[in-house]
């Protein structure tokens, strides 16, 4: 098969809805390793309702609501999955993510594009997540390198190819204002699993290899959701009501045990980071760029 993009585009999905409360959003940090230092306090109102300051979700938890799951894999979107990776992920939250809530997840695709033969396609689809009153919590684009299916545009008599998003910025050269650190726990891909990707290549030894790893990698949104740990711990202080976008490009894959390391810039409202594993000396998370609800001393 191959890419019909008109077909792809007016792909219609059905709205998920899905009930959280307060547990689900504590278990979602936990799965992040936050609260791995019991002393650590600064980290409780993420994963424990008994402080005074009320709890609060981390914004990434966005990524875990509403999901369409893996329907890139199904047979009517044309798309070669078993050579796709997740490219990038961007994040806008336009409210603060309650505690505990009903929530609709609406996808649609948004753009295709065509990087030409062997060179592969993107596939860009873009989920809204609203509460039951309509309120907009989050819009979540998530951005599919489909390495199998370049050249579609040529196929069945010429098809289109949209234009490529906004280039994410490179993070600057000069030294970071912070650094966050995170021990990642061995079973941490078993443990994010449970948010709802099940996908094996997280979690069986034998799927990994046969995928080119020596053994499960983590989920690179797993990543994603400690970078922005490491941002809401810095830039925003311990409030997580304080993040409002977050971008980032997926550069190279993190296995379970490894050190991860956030490095952040800031300039007025507006950050940039990346994040690395120390032991390798690889970034993982690169061309990150996120804003603040306002300037932060």
């Amino acid at each position: 098969m191959t890419i019909n993009y008109q077909q792809l585009k007016a792909r219609p999905f059905a709205p998920v809805h899905q009930d959280y409360s307060q547990r689900d959003t504590m278990l979602y940090a936990l799965s992040l390793g936050v609260g791995n230092d019991p002393l650590d306090t600064r980290n409780l109102p993420l994963v424990y309702e008994g402080m005074a300051q009320p709890l609060q979700a981390l914004p990434t938890m966005s990524s875990v609501l509403g999901y369409p799951g893996f329907w890139a894999k199904e047979a009517d979107t044309g798309i070669d999955w078993v050579k796709l990776v997740h490219g990038e992920q961007r994040t806008t939250i336009h409210q603060p993510l309650p505690v505990g809530a009903k929530v609709v997840g609406k996808t649609k695709v948004t753009r295709v594009i065509d990087k030409g033969a062997g060179k592969g396609a993107i596939v860009v689809s873009e989920r809204s997540l609203e509460g039951e009153d309509g309120t907009l919590y989050a819009t979540l684009e998530q951005v599919t390198f489909c390495r199998g299916d370049g050249g579609y545009s040529e196929a069945l008599g010429g098809q289109p190819s949209d234009a490529s998003l906004p280039a994410l910025a490179p993070t600057p050269d000069t030294a970071p204002r912070w650094t966050y650190t995170h021990t990642i726990r061995p079973e941490a891909a078993l443990l994010y699993r449970l948010m709802g990707d099940y996908n094996p290549l997280h979690a069986d030894p034998q799927v990994a290899q046969a995928a080119g790893f020596d053994k499960p990698i983590l989920h690179g949104l797993a990543t994603y959701g400690m970078v922005c740990h490491a941002l809401v711990m810095t830039a925003c202080n311990g409030d997580a009501s304080l993040l409002r976008s977050m971008h980032a490009r997926f550069s190279s894959p993190v296995f379970p045990g490894e050190t991860l390391r956030t490095e952040v810039w800031q300039e007025g409202d507006a950050l940039q980071f990346r994040a690395l594993v120390v032991e390798r000396g690889i970034v993982v998370l690169s061309h990150g760029n996120a804003s603040l609800a306002a300037a932060q001393p």
